[in-house]
C-alpha cells in the first residue's frame, strides 16, 4: 500500500501536501485574530492557554497529514476533538456582548483543517459527518442559529462535501487504471503464446495432418489424431486469447498502451539494434526473392525480430494456401520519415471476400496474431490487398520508433 501510495499522484496527494501547509498558515491566522481582539476578551489568560496547545499539537503533528498511512482516524479524532474543544471554549473566554456581535471562535478556519483531513481520508461522508460536528459546536457557542453563522456552516459543508466525492471518484479511477493496465498485460501475454504456438506447434500438427492423409495407411491414422489435437489446441488458444481481450477493451481502452515499452512492444526487450535486412534475406530462396534499399535498415532488436517472424509467418500462408512451389515476393522499403515498410506478395489465387475474418473466428491465428497481432503490438498496421486470380498482397508498416537509450 505503501508504494502505491507514493505513484498516486493524479489527485490525493496533493490534497495532503496543501492540508499540511494550510494548517500552520491558519494557525498563524487564528493567533493574529486573537491579538487582534486580546484586549476585548474576557479571560485572554485561557485563551493564551488553548493557542498554546493548539500550536504544540500543529507543529508537533505537522508530517502526520503529509499522506493517507500518517493520518489516521485516530489522529484525526484527536485533531477534531481539539477543534471543538476551542469552538467551546469561546463562550468563557469572549464576553456575552461580543458572542453576541458574531465574534470569531478560538480556532477560527483553523477547524476547516480537521474537516478536510476526514474529507480527504474518508471521502465525502466523513467529510459531511465531521462538518456538521463543527457547525453544531457554532451553534452552541453562538446560543442561537444567525445568517453568518448559518452560511458559514453550509460552506464549510459543501467544500468537504465536494472534497471528498473528488477523492473517491480519483481512487476509483485509479484502481480502474491499474485494473486495465493488469489486465491488457495479461493480454499481451496470452497473445504472445498463442503467436509462438502458431508459429510452431499448429503449424507441425497441420503438416502431420496433411502428410498423413497424402501417405495414408498408418501414416493417415496420425495425421487424423494430429488434426484432432490440432483443433483441439486452437479451441483453447482461442478461449484463454477472446474473453481476456474483450474484458481488457472493455476495461479502459487505450491505457494498456502506458505499461508497454516506448515502440508498443514488451518493456525491456529491446537490447540494441538488429539488421531487418539481414534477418528478411536469409529468407530468400529458390521461390522467395527479398528486395532490400541499398542502405542499412536497423531496427530495435524486439522490433526487427517481431517484424520479420511476421514476415515469416505471411510466407507460411503462402505456401500452405496457395502451394509449395507457390512463388513469393518481399519488398523492404524505407521512408524519408524513417517508416519501414515491407510487402509480401505472392502470385496465388487471391483470398476470398470475408475469408481472413472467418478464419480468425475458427482459430485459425496466422493473420490475426502471427502477423496483426505482431503489428499491432509495434505500434505498426498490416493490411492485405487480394484481387481474384492475381494473387495477394501484404502490406506491413512500422512507423519510426526512438532510438534505444
Amino acid at each position: 500500500m505503501a508504494g502505491q501510495s507514493k505513484r498516486r499522484m493524479s489527485v490525493e496527494q496533493p490534497l495532503w501536501q496543501a492540508l499540511t501547509y494550510f494548517r500552520v498558515l491558519t494557525l498563524a491566522y487564528a493567533v493574529a485574530q486573537f491579538v487582534h481582539r486580546h484586549d476585548d476578551v474576557a479571560r485572554p489568560a485561557l485563551g493564551w492557554a488553548y493557542f498554546a496547545v493548539l500550536t504544540l499539537w500543529t507543529l508537533v503533528t505537522f508530517r502526520r497529514v503529509s499522506s493517507a498511512e500518517r493520518c489516521t482516524y485516530r489522529f484525526l479524532a484527536a485533531d477534531i476533538t481539539l477543534t471543538l474543544t476551542g469552538i467551546l471554549l469561546t463562550i468563557p473566554v469572549e464576553t456575552a456582548e461580543r458572542i453576541d456581535d458574531g465574534a470569531t471562535t478560538l480556532p477560527s478556519i483553523w477547524a476547516a483543517g480537521s474537516v478536510l483531513g476526514f474529507a480527504i481520508k474518508g471521502g465525502w461522508r466523513w467529510g459531511a459527518a465531521s462538518s456538521a460536528a463543527v457547525g453544531l459546536s457554532n451553534i452552541v457557542q453562538r446560543g442561537e442559529v444567525v445568517q453568518d453563522n448559518f452560511h458559514n456552516i453550509v460552506l464549510l459543508m459543501v467544500a468537504s462535501t465536494a472534497i471528498g466525492y473528488i477523492v473517491e471518484v480519483a481512487r476509483i479511477s485509479e484502481r480502474t487504471l491499474a485494473r486495465a493496465l493488469q489486465i491488457e498485460a495479461a493480454t499481451r501475454e496470452r497473445e504472445r503464446l498463442a503467436r509462438d504456438i502458431h508459429d510452431s506447434v499448429l503449424q507441425v500438427l497441420a503438416l502431420v495432418q496433411r502428410r498423413g492423409a497424402a501417405i495414408g495407411g498408418e501414416a493417415k491414422e496420425l495425421g487424423r489424431l494430429a488434426g484432432e489435437q490440432e483443433a483441439a489446441l486452437r479451441t483453447l488458444v482461442m478461449g484463454a486469447r477472446l474473453p481476456a481481450q474483450r474484458t481488457a477493451e472493455s476495461a479502459e481502452g487505450s491505457a494498456g498502451r502506458r505499461a508497454a515499452g516506448p515502440d508498443g512492444g514488451e518493456p525491456g526487450a529491446d537490447d540494441g539494434e538488429t539488421s531487418l535486412r539481414l534477418l528478411l534475406m536469409s529468407m530468400s530462396g529458390p521461390n522467395v526473392s527479398v528486395a532490400e534499399p541499398g542502405t542499412p535498415v536497423a531496427l530495435r532488436t524486439h522490433a526487427a525480430r517481431e517484424l520479420a517472424a511476421a514476415v515469416a509467418a505471411a510466407l507460411d500462408n503462402v505456401r500452405a494456401h496457395v502451394g509449395p512451389e507457390a512463388q513469393a515476393w518481399v519488398l523492404l522499403e524505407e521512408e524519408p520519415d524513417g517508416t519501414v515498410v515491407v510487402t509480401v506478395r505472392d502470385d496465388g489465387p487471391g483470398i476470398p471476400q470475408g475469408r481472413l475474418a472467418a478464419a480468425e473466428a475458427e482459430g485459425r491465428l496466422g493473420v490475426a496474431q502471427s502477423i496483426r497481432g505482431r503489428l499491432r503490438d509495434l505500434g505498426g498496421t498490416a493490411e492485405w490487398v487480394s484481387t481474384p486470380a492475381q494473387g495477394t498482397e501484404v502490406e506491413l508498416r512500422l512507423p519510426p520508433t526512438p532510438a534505444p537509450r
